[in-house]
């Protein structure tokens, strides 16, 4: 198996770059998707949640993500507590999925808070996209509704681009249009294809 970790900041391009490297033959496994199966209704996870925060957050057993969102990233007290329950049920979610992929995939991981939630998995690579804030800030407030300074909050509650940096091996820049990210990265792929084939030999 060759194992990807990527990575990058709220609203840099990771999700494209996931899909277009699915398309070429690997397999995703999204952290964000992982986070919000561990909170789901009736687990374990939520219960700790519900226990932390409290059941004013919590609708018909499910959880309001955006009110408890408006809480925790404005208050990093807070934010910490609740990863503090979340980041341990994504990283046994996630070492549970790596292990069920046959030998010779590509599999990409994709985690947002890769140094945040210091995710120590054997990865064969570890690749971030990264954008300006200020081009991520609008692109926050076009495509997802936020206010500009709830746009700021996320980005700023985030590792820095230079912590991710340190922590990658390759960066991918998503300040050019799709199409030239996208070329970006498909040579990229091309020379985990070449890796993975040297690893199974």
């Amino acid at each position: 198996m060759f194992l990807i970790g990527l990575t990058g900041g709220i609203a840099a391009g990771k999700s494209a770059v996931a899909e277009h490297w699915v398309k070429l033959g690997a397999i995703e496994i999204d952290a964000d998707v992982l986070a919000r199966e561990v909170v789901a209704k009736e687990t374990p996870g939520a219960k700790q949640v519900e226990e932390a925060f409290g059941s004013d957050f919590f609708v018909n057993g499910e959880l309001d993500r955006k009110k408890l969102g408006q809480l925790v990233f404005a208050n990093p007290e807070k934010l910490n507590q609740l990863e503090a329950i979340v980041h341990p049920l994504v990283k046994q979610r996630a070492r549970e999925l790596i292990a069920a992929v046959q030998d010779t995939a590509i599999v990409i991981y994709t985690v947002p808070l890769l140094v945040e939630a210091q995710v120590e998995l054997p990865f064969d690579a570890v690749v971030t996209i990264e954008a300006p804030e200020d081009e991520r800030v609008k692109r926050l407030v076009k495509n997802r509704g936020m206010t500009e300074a709830e746009a700021v909050s996320r980005i700023r509650a985030q590792a820095t681009p230079l912590e991710r940096a340190t922590r990658a091996d390759h960066i991918l820049s998503s300040n050019q249009s799709l199409a030239l990210l996208l070329h970006d990265a498909e040579v990229l792929f091309h020379k985990f294809v070449l890796a993975n084939e040297a690893k199974s030999e």
